[in-house]
C-alpha cells in the first residue's frame, strides 16, 4: 500500500518519471529474481549447518 501511494504522489508531482517507474518496475523485478533465489537457497543451506551444530546440544538437553 505504501509503494502505492508513494507512486501516487509521484504521478502528481512528476507524471513522466512515474509512467516510466511504472513500466520499469517489472523489469527490475525480473532481473532482481534470480538474486532472489540465490538468497532462499543460501538461506536454507546456512539453516541446515545451524541444525547440524546445534544437533547434540539439542540430543544432550532431551536426556
Amino acid at each position: 500500500m505504501i509503494k502505492f501511494l508513494l507512486w501516487c504522489i509521484l504521478l502528481v508531482l512528476c507524471w513522466p518519471l512515474a509512467l516510466l517507474a511504472l513500466l520499469l518496475y517489472p523489469l527490475a523485478w525480473l532481473l532482481l529474481l534470480p538474486f532472489r533465489i540465490a538468497g532462499i537457497a543460501v538461506d536454507g543451506v546456512l539453516e541446515l549447518v545451524k541444525a547440524i551444530v546445534l544437533l547434540p546440544a539439542r540430543v544432550l538437553r532431551s536426556v
